[in-house]
């Protein structure tokens, strides 16, 4: 199984103490010392599942030049009209997908396109399934905008931390190039992602719906290619 990059300082870091407890209790003869080395065991291994990234469809299928798909796992809580004051300024749909603590953490692109704006804004910390999360906690923003073909996309997202996560790690910038699916960073413990997309698009989930990043169609433009 994959582990992403970040994971690995979380996912050592209580091996320490688990070898320690470990070596004294058999040293000494002190079981208790061995068996508080299992909460530090079962700590490390969480780390290698929420750090987890495995591929999806979309590592192995391209996806079709006129979808959006989910930009990580979770459960859809908004698709459709945006919550006040979230949405940029213009007319979008929203959709938003929460991931628990439990779920994959690696975030990937909706759309395909170059990055012509990103921004990163600090904020609060409140639970990312609360609504006013989305304008309060601390986010990430892309702008993605696919010049080819007739007309110009333009596709907007957002990492959004929660109560938990209190780092957002963003691997792109202004000026790159994504595929649809490609990865583009992660969200530490417990978050949310937003997406926008115009109104042409059709809107392909629904409120309460479980979706898998890189592999669940969340939209779908006008077929005019």
């Amino acid at each position: 199984m994959r582990i992403d990059r970040a994971g690995w300082p979380f996912l050592t870091g209580p091996l320490l103490p688990a070898a320690v407890l470990a070596g004294a209790g058999r040293a000494t003869g002190r079981h208790g010392l061995g068996r508080a080395a299992w909460p530090f065991l079962a700590l490390s291994a969480y780390m290698a599942l929420f750090f987890r990234d495995p591929d999806r469809r979309c590592d192995r299928t391209p996806a079709g030049p006129d979808e959006v798909l989910s930009p990580a796992d979770g459960v859809v809580m908004v698709a459709g009209e945006p919550q006040e004051g979230v949405a940029p300024d213009g007319d979008w749909q929203q959709v938003s997908v929460f991931l628990s603590v439990v779920d994959v953490h690696v975030n990937r692109s909706p759309y395909r396109g170059e990055v012509v704006e990103s921004s990163y804004r600090k904020g609060s910390f409140l639970a990312a399934y609360r609504r006013e999360s989305a304008h309060r906690n601390e986010r990430s923003e892309l702008w993605l905008r696919d010049s080819e073909g007739p007309a110009t996309r333009t596709v907007v997202f957002r990492q959004i931390v929660g109560v938990l996560a209190r780092r957002i790690v963003t691997r792109t910038a202004v000026g790159r190039h994504l595929e649809t699916g490609e990865r583009m960073g992660l969200m530490k413990f417990g978050s949310r992602m937003d997406v926008f997309v115009p109104p042409a698009c059709e809107l392909t989930v629904t409120k309460g719906q479980r979706v898998r990043g890189g592999e669940t169609v969340i939209a779908r433009w006008p077929a005019t290619r």
